[in-house]
Protein backbone atom coordinates (compact mmCIF):
# COMPACT_ATOMS: atom_id res chain seq x y z
CA UNK A 1 0.00 0.00 0.00
CA UNK A 2 2.88 2.45 1.10
CA UNK A 3 4.25 1.53 -2.26
CA UNK A 4 1.54 2.56 -4.25
CA UNK A 5 1.22 5.54 -2.21
CA UNK A 6 4.43 6.97 -3.41
CA UNK A 7 4.14 5.88 -7.05
CA UNK A 8 0.81 7.48 -7.25
CA UNK A 9 2.98 10.64 -5.06
CA UNK A 10 5.94 10.19 -7.59
CA UNK A 11 3.40 10.70 -10.40
CA UNK A 12 1.37 13.19 -9.15
CA UNK A 13 5.12 15.47 -8.69
CA UNK A 14 6.36 14.20 -12.38
CA UNK A 15 2.60 15.61 -13.56
CA UNK A 16 3.13 19.39 -11.61
CA UNK A 17 6.29 19.51 -13.01
CA UNK A 18 5.23 19.22 -16.37
CA UNK A 19 2.64 21.58 -15.82
CA UNK A 20 5.35 23.89 -14.67
CA UNK A 21 8.11 23.31 -16.86
CA UNK A 22 8.36 25.82 -19.67
CA UNK A 23 8.09 24.36 -23.45
CA UNK A 24 9.00 26.18 -26.37
CA UNK A 25 5.32 25.31 -28.12
CA UNK A 26 3.40 26.54 -25.42
CA UNK A 27 5.04 30.18 -24.65
CA UNK A 28 4.85 30.61 -28.24
CA UNK A 29 2.65 29.17 -30.59
CA UNK A 30 2.00 31.76 -32.43
CA UNK A 31 5.62 32.64 -33.48
CA UNK A 32 6.37 29.24 -34.19
CA UNK A 33 3.65 28.57 -36.71
CA UNK A 34 4.85 32.26 -38.65
CA UNK A 35 8.22 31.03 -38.99
CA UNK A 36 7.01 27.46 -40.47
CA UNK A 37 4.44 29.47 -42.53
CA UNK A 38 7.41 31.96 -43.69
CA UNK A 39 9.78 28.67 -44.54
CA UNK A 40 7.02 27.26 -46.30
CA UNK A 41 6.37 30.29 -48.37
CA UNK A 42 10.36 30.87 -49.16
CA UNK A 43 10.85 27.31 -50.40
CA UNK A 44 7.47 26.77 -52.04
CA UNK A 45 8.31 29.90 -53.87
CA UNK A 46 11.77 28.63 -54.72
CA UNK A 47 11.11 25.54 -56.25
CA UNK A 48 7.96 27.35 -58.53
CA UNK A 49 10.31 29.66 -59.81
CA UNK A 50 12.55 26.82 -60.48
CA UNK A 51 9.56 25.16 -62.82
CA UNK A 52 8.72 28.53 -64.42
CA UNK A 53 12.36 28.77 -65.66
CA UNK A 54 11.99 24.94 -66.76
CA UNK A 55 8.75 25.70 -68.74
CA UNK A 56 10.29 29.10 -70.00
CA UNK A 57 13.15 26.94 -71.59
CA UNK A 58 10.99 24.74 -73.52
CA UNK A 59 8.32 26.99 -74.49
CA UNK A 60 9.31 30.42 -77.15
CA UNK A 61 7.94 33.20 -74.57
CA UNK A 62 7.18 31.57 -71.61
CA UNK A 63 9.66 33.30 -69.69
CA UNK A 64 8.34 36.86 -70.47
CA UNK A 65 6.18 36.89 -67.64
CA UNK A 66 7.63 38.20 -64.39
CA UNK A 67 7.58 35.93 -61.23
CA UNK A 68 5.26 37.70 -58.27
CA UNK A 69 8.08 37.11 -55.96
CA UNK A 70 11.83 38.38 -56.14
CA UNK A 71 14.97 37.55 -54.64
CA UNK A 72 14.42 40.97 -52.64
CA UNK A 73 11.08 39.68 -51.20
CA UNK A 74 12.89 36.79 -49.95
CA UNK A 75 15.42 38.55 -48.48
CA UNK A 76 11.97 39.96 -46.59
CA UNK A 77 10.89 37.17 -45.60
CA UNK A 78 14.62 35.99 -44.34
CA UNK A 79 14.62 39.05 -42.45
CA UNK A 80 11.13 38.09 -40.65
CA UNK A 81 12.81 34.64 -39.72
CA UNK A 82 15.52 36.34 -38.20
CA UNK A 83 13.36 38.44 -35.84
CA UNK A 84 10.84 35.82 -34.89
CA UNK A 85 13.41 33.64 -34.21
CA UNK A 86 14.66 36.85 -31.51
CA UNK A 87 11.22 36.80 -30.24
CA UNK A 88 10.96 33.23 -29.88
CA UNK A 89 14.64 33.29 -27.92
CA UNK A 90 13.08 36.45 -25.88
CA UNK A 91 9.70 34.65 -25.11
CA UNK A 92 11.24 31.61 -23.62
CA UNK A 93 14.44 32.70 -21.88
CA UNK A 94 14.40 33.88 -18.33
CA UNK A 95 16.93 36.44 -18.02
CA UNK A 96 17.51 39.48 -15.33
CA UNK A 97 17.34 42.98 -16.30
CA UNK A 98 21.29 42.93 -15.90
CA UNK A 99 21.62 39.15 -17.51
CA UNK A 100 19.68 40.82 -20.44
CA UNK A 101 22.18 43.80 -21.02
CA UNK A 102 24.74 41.26 -21.24
CA UNK A 103 23.28 38.79 -23.35
CA UNK A 104 21.13 40.73 -26.18
CA UNK A 105 24.60 42.12 -28.00
CA UNK A 106 26.19 38.98 -27.62
CA UNK A 107 22.83 37.09 -29.11
CA UNK A 108 22.67 40.31 -32.14
CA UNK A 109 26.67 39.15 -32.88
CA UNK A 110 26.25 35.70 -32.68
CA UNK A 111 23.01 36.14 -35.41
CA UNK A 112 25.17 38.54 -37.65
CA UNK A 113 27.85 35.76 -38.03
CA UNK A 114 25.23 33.33 -38.76
CA UNK A 115 24.20 35.01 -41.66
CA UNK A 116 26.70 33.84 -43.88
CA UNK A 117 26.66 29.79 -43.95
CA UNK A 118 22.52 30.73 -44.16
CA UNK A 119 23.27 32.67 -47.32
CA UNK A 120 25.39 29.48 -48.32
CA UNK A 121 22.10 27.34 -47.44
CA UNK A 122 19.57 29.44 -49.67
CA UNK A 123 21.82 29.36 -52.07
CA UNK A 124 21.96 25.76 -52.07
CA UNK A 125 18.53 25.53 -51.90
CA UNK A 126 18.20 27.82 -55.39
CA UNK A 127 20.60 25.87 -57.39
CA UNK A 128 19.23 22.60 -56.56
CA UNK A 129 15.62 23.72 -57.32
CA UNK A 130 17.08 24.98 -60.77
CA UNK A 131 19.12 22.23 -61.92
CA UNK A 132 16.47 19.46 -60.15
CA UNK A 133 15.78 17.20 -63.06
CA UNK A 134 19.19 17.81 -64.93
CA UNK A 135 21.56 17.52 -61.93
CA UNK A 136 24.68 15.23 -62.95
CA UNK A 137 26.61 13.19 -60.81
CA UNK A 138 29.23 15.76 -60.11
CA UNK A 139 26.65 18.47 -58.82
CA UNK A 140 25.09 15.81 -56.60
CA UNK A 141 28.43 15.34 -54.79
CA UNK A 142 28.48 19.12 -54.39
CA UNK A 143 25.70 19.23 -53.21
CA UNK A 144 25.99 16.99 -50.43
CA UNK A 145 29.55 18.47 -49.43
CA UNK A 146 27.76 21.91 -49.62
CA UNK A 147 25.16 20.77 -47.32
CA UNK A 148 27.36 19.24 -44.81
CA UNK A 149 29.81 21.96 -44.85
CA UNK A 150 26.57 24.36 -44.26
CA UNK A 151 25.56 22.64 -41.02
CA UNK A 152 28.90 22.23 -39.97
CA UNK A 153 29.81 25.66 -39.78
CA UNK A 154 26.12 26.26 -37.96
CA UNK A 155 27.03 23.94 -35.65
CA UNK A 156 30.46 24.96 -34.62
CA UNK A 157 29.01 28.73 -34.28
CA UNK A 158 27.00 27.62 -32.02
CA UNK A 159 29.46 26.06 -29.90
CA UNK A 160 31.75 28.97 -30.50
CA UNK A 161 28.90 31.44 -28.12
CA UNK A 162 28.59 28.79 -25.52
CA UNK A 163 31.34 29.94 -23.70
CA UNK A 164 30.85 33.90 -24.94
CA UNK A 165 27.56 33.45 -23.14
CA UNK A 166 28.83 31.41 -19.99
CA UNK A 167 30.92 34.39 -19.32
CA UNK A 168 27.96 36.82 -19.43
CA UNK A 169 24.98 34.76 -18.02
CA UNK A 170 25.28 31.44 -15.93
CA UNK A 171 26.20 28.40 -17.78
CA UNK A 172 22.28 26.80 -16.97
CA UNK A 173 20.85 29.71 -18.72
CA UNK A 174 23.30 29.18 -21.69
CA UNK A 175 21.95 25.71 -21.82
CA UNK A 176 18.57 27.16 -22.03
CA UNK A 177 19.51 29.46 -25.02
CA UNK A 178 21.49 26.43 -26.81
CA UNK A 179 18.47 24.11 -26.47
CA UNK A 180 15.90 27.22 -27.30
CA UNK A 181 18.14 27.64 -30.50
CA UNK A 182 19.04 23.99 -31.48
CA UNK A 183 14.97 23.33 -31.44
CA UNK A 184 14.73 26.75 -33.62
CA UNK A 185 16.91 25.39 -36.24
CA UNK A 186 15.50 21.87 -35.86
CA UNK A 187 12.01 23.42 -36.62
CA UNK A 188 13.48 25.26 -39.59
CA UNK A 189 15.36 21.60 -41.19
CA UNK A 190 12.00 20.29 -40.50
CA UNK A 191 10.66 22.58 -42.64
CA UNK A 192 13.43 22.30 -45.52
CA UNK A 193 12.63 18.71 -45.43
CA UNK A 194 9.01 18.97 -45.96
CA UNK A 195 8.69 21.48 -48.65
CA UNK A 196 12.38 20.41 -50.56
CA UNK A 197 11.50 16.92 -52.74
CA UNK A 198 14.12 14.32 -52.68
CA UNK A 199 16.90 14.43 -55.31
CA UNK A 200 15.44 13.35 -58.74
CA UNK A 201 17.18 9.76 -59.73
CA UNK A 202 15.71 9.07 -63.44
Amino acid sequence: MFLASGVVCKAGMAANASERRPTLQKKNVKAVLGLVTVLFVCNVWIFAQASQNSAAQSVPGAGAQSNNITDRDIELLREDIRAQRKQITAQNMTLTADEATRFWPIFDQYRKEAIKPNDERWELIKDYAANYYTMTDAQVDNYIKRSTAVDQELLALRMKYVSVFEKAISPKKTALWYQIDRRIDLLINLQLSATIPMVYTK
